[in-house]
């Protein structure tokens, strides 16, 4: 996840536990990749063989991405990152007022995935997400108008999606599908790297 300012004491952010991206990480390096994994404020233990590049807004995780991705011949993005970020992050702690309102103005945060898909030279894409209706038309229209290789989609619900240490996914390409049961995270990452490279050595050999 990301946290994205509200004042010195508090900020905006959602339930992503990171788990998914961390098992990634870890998968991907199991396959003999050397990888760098941008992570948001979270506590877990940095996956053996892997790179670590701690942030915690959307603009860090962007900047640190960006700085990164040139060398890159795989981007997974796997973070969920904050679509909405405060347009002015107050200097002192906001006092509650008894019965008023507080009005937050908020503004979009830089669309990190459109960003490295947008490259001249772009490694392959690969886009996550997770919603909680309507999963495959949101998925496949996501792929096709931010320019992915690539999307993996999860049902965010009980017991799957956030927070949890069993997901399932339906993986979407350009000319194809396949659906992931719900496994542990781990187990998911190892058969989704999988996909990734096949699909990486599929695009890479033509």
């Amino acid at each position: 996840p990301t946290h994205e300012a509200i004042d010195p004491v508090r900020f905006i952010g959602n339930r992503s536990s990171g788990k998914m991206g961390f098992a990634m990480a870890s998968a991907a390096a199991d396959a003999g990749a050397d990888v760098v994994l941008v992570a948001g404020p979270v506590h877990l233990t940095t996956p053996r063989g892997v790179t670590r590049i701690n942030v915690e807004t959307a603009q860090q995780m962007h900047d640190a991405v960006m700085n990164d991705v040139a060398a890159s011949d795989i981007f997974i993005a796997c973070a969920a990152v904050a679509d909405y970020q405060l347009e002015t992050v107050a200097d002192n702690k906001i006092k509650k007022t008894k019965n008023e309102k507080l009005q937050l103005d908020l503004i979009p945060t830089q669309d990190i995935v459109s960003a490295v898909a947008s490259l001249p030279h772009k490694p392959f894409v690969v886009g996550f997400a997770a919603e909680t209706e309507e999963v495959t038309s949101y998925a496949q229209d996501k792929l096709k108008l931010k320019g992915l290789d690539m999307i993996a989609a999860n049902q965010v619900g009980e017991n799957m999606g956030f927070a949890v240490d069993e997901n399932a996914l339906h993986v979407f390409w350009q000319d194809g599908s396949k659906r992931l049961p719900l496994a542990a995270k781990t187990q998911l990452a190892r058969d989704l790297m999988t996909i990734i490279i096949e699909r990486y050595d599929a695009k890479n050999s033509t």
